[in-house]
């Protein structure tokens, strides 16, 4: 669903030899909102949410490495996703930024904010895997050409079945006011653990909206609503 206005512009950034493309929108000078997209999509599942901000923000929604666009690269790494969308923000000369983040685009969102400074952070549905939980079944290769590079799933799914113990234990360094959206027990997501890292928080707020993992692309309106208040707080 469209929600607003605004001219978006394909721009082609390369960090770090990778070329990612990213769609950029809404005010020149304004503070930065970025929007990362989960595994299996690309920056085309924002089209819809980003002229909502377009007011208030420049809105950049980049493919990540191996999705959409971007390069395919020789190797996938949540945190080579998170030094790229670092080096972009570096490109663009954008101090403190709003962040989003759903799914594989919410955990490299976590590792950016433990990174680096961001204004506000927004999670959609997407807990940090914590060491010792219950494994995320593997997805089965859908048939035919996809519009990802199937090596970069399959690298992030390994991550997010052994993850990096650092992940969870830097939770607190993250000092942004953080928003948590719990998409309910239609989620395939354990909602728990979105609980236990609110908690671990030094600023954080926990909303569910019970529509499942896809809110922004399920209830598209209550998630702007939700977003757009946090960032305006």
């Amino acid at each position: 669903m469209w929600l607003g206005g605004g001219v978006t512009e394909l721009e082609w950034m390369t960090v770090g030899g990778v070329r990612l493309a990213v769609s950029v929108s809404g005010t020149p000078g304004a503070r930065p909102l970025v929007l990362l997209h989960g595994g299996g999509n690309d920056r085309s599942t924002w089209a819809g949410i980003a002229p909502a901000f377009a007011a208030t923000h420049r809105v950049y929604a980049p493919d990540l490495r191996g999705f959409g666009d971007s390069d395919r690269t020789a190797a996938y790494s949540f945190e080579a996703m998170r030094d790229d969308v670092q080096g972009m923000l570096d490109t663009v000369g954008a101090g403190p930024v709003d962040l989003v983040g759903h799914s594989l685009g919410g955990t490299v969102a976590w590792l950016v904010a433990q990174a680096r400074p961001v204004a506000h952070l927004v999670v959609e549905d997407t807990p940090l895997p914590r060491p010792g939980s219950a494994p995320l079944p593997v997805p089965q290769r859908p048939a035919g050409d996809l519009p990802y590079d199937w090596a970069a799933v399959e690298a992030v799914m390994r991550q997010l079945n052994e993850p990096d113990p650092v992940w969870w234990r830097d939770i607190p360094t993250v000092t942004a006011p953080t928003l948590l959206l719990a998409g309910g027990p239609s989620s395939h997501v354990d909602q728990g653990l979105l609980a236990d890292a609110a908690a671990l928080l030094p600023d954080s707020r926990l909303v569910e909206i019970p529509v499942g993992h896809r809110i922004h692309a399920t209830a598209p309106e209550a998630f702007v609503a939700q977003v757009r208040g946090f960032l305006a707080s």
